[in-house]
């Protein structure tokens, strides 16, 4: 049975980093016999170009009957004055919630080759290994009312809303579990349950659902403090599950420890494991079309695709081990470059993961 697969490039850097991880889905499903089937639709900026509309009807019907779907990133300043509703982000929002895209998995796997690309000092974060569960498809992001509005006095005025159900809480808590389990035993909660109602609820959830997981050890830690023990002692952390706002901005900061947010790859995925597979940085419209962006953390986000959705281990692991082995022979783009290494751009740099994994 083929695996049908909707390719969505998007904007900025996105159509050159899925370029190279479509080159990579292919060798591995030759390879392995995946029975890999593409097919290309357009998302966010290029969408509204398009379309008129950051998400068409049309494109949503086919991510409903694709196996797993290919994201490159949206956005850019070329949509910054359009109407706010049919900005790009607008159109990843409602695929992630009309999919029910709810778990969203955040490595952020520190490579031994990489470990002088870091910001912080080799030995803090030299076998870093930490996975991220974000909540994807609840809280501020999507919460109503939000509104923008003038007050009396001629002031400005906005608010948003941070709402989250018991249920909403309970399957995100029980996926971090569930990855914990498979890991390290060890999840920490993050919130901010001394200010915020939604994290008091939060945390009694949490604590709810880890009566069903004895074996795994449970902490909690504010948001505040988890962002500066990700800079003090990051190797403290196994799996972190967190709320929509607070995954986002972990998960950049976590990226920075692993030496670029160009190397990690996502997973947001369904409760039948149906995903949608991005690089977890964006669009980079600063260094589009100049073919120097690193299609690491898309290449790897196949891998994942391979992994999560469709059970190929033998696949996922392979192309792991030929990125591995292409920063074994000293390549990298710009944003891992280190002394003593030979700088590539993106088509390169994908060619050289397509050369290890046909060797291997």
């Amino acid at each position: 049975m083929s695996k049908k697969i909707l390719v969505l490039p998007g904007d900025g850097i996105g159509p050159e980093i899925v370029a190279e991880a479509v080159k990579v889905l292919d060798v591995a499903s030759e390879k392995y016999g995946l029975g890999v089937e593409l097919s290309y639709d357009d998302l966010g900026g290029a969408a509204y170009d398009r379309y008129g509309t950051p998400l068409a009807d049309e494109t949503l019907e086919r991510a409903r009957q694709a196996d797993a779907i290919l994201l490159g990133a949206v956005g850019g300043p070329k949509w910054d004055t359009i109407d706010p509703a049919l900005r790009p982000e607008r159109g990843l929002l409602k695929i992630r919630s009309q999919l029910e895209l709810f778990g969203n998995l955040r490595p952020a796997l520190l490579y031994p080759q990489l470990a002088e690309a870091s910001t912080l000092k080799p030995e803090v974060v030299s076998g870093l290994d930490i996975l991220i569960v974000r909540e994807l498809t609840g809280g501020i992001y999507f919460g109503q009312p939000r509104e923008r509005r003038m007050l009396d006095n001629g002031e400005r005025q906005a608010y948003d809303t941070l709402p989250y159900s018991e249920s909403e809480i309970r399957r995100i808590a029980t996926v971090g579990f569930d990855m914990a389990r498979l890991r390290g035993k060890k999840l920490c909660s993050v919130d901010k349950a001394n200010v915020l109602a939604s994290s008091q609820l939060w945390r009694e959830v949490v604590e709810e659902v880890a009566k069903d997981y004895p074996d795994v050890e449970l902490s909690h830690m504010y948001v505040d403090n988890a962002a500066m023990q990700l800079v003090r002692a990051p190797k403290q952390f196994d799996v972190i599950v967190t709320d929509n706002m607070f995954g986002d901005i972990l998960s950049d900061q976590a990226s920075m420890l692993t030496g670029s947010i160009g190397m990690l790859p996502s997973a947001s995925l369904n409760v039948q494991n149906k995903g949608m597979y991005e690089p977890c940085h964006g669009s980079a419209p600063d260094i589009a079309g100049q073919g120097i962006a690193n299609p690491l953390a898309t290449i790897l986000s196949v891998s994942m695709m391979l992994r999560y959705s469709f059970a190929e281990a033998a696949a996922a692991d392979a192309i792991e081990q030929a990125v591995s082995q292409v920063l074994d022979q000293g390549l990298r783009t710009g944003d891992i470059m280190a002394a003593g290494c030979r700088q590539v751009g993106t088509r390169e740099m994908g060619d050289a993961v397509v050369a290890a994994l046909k060797n291997l």
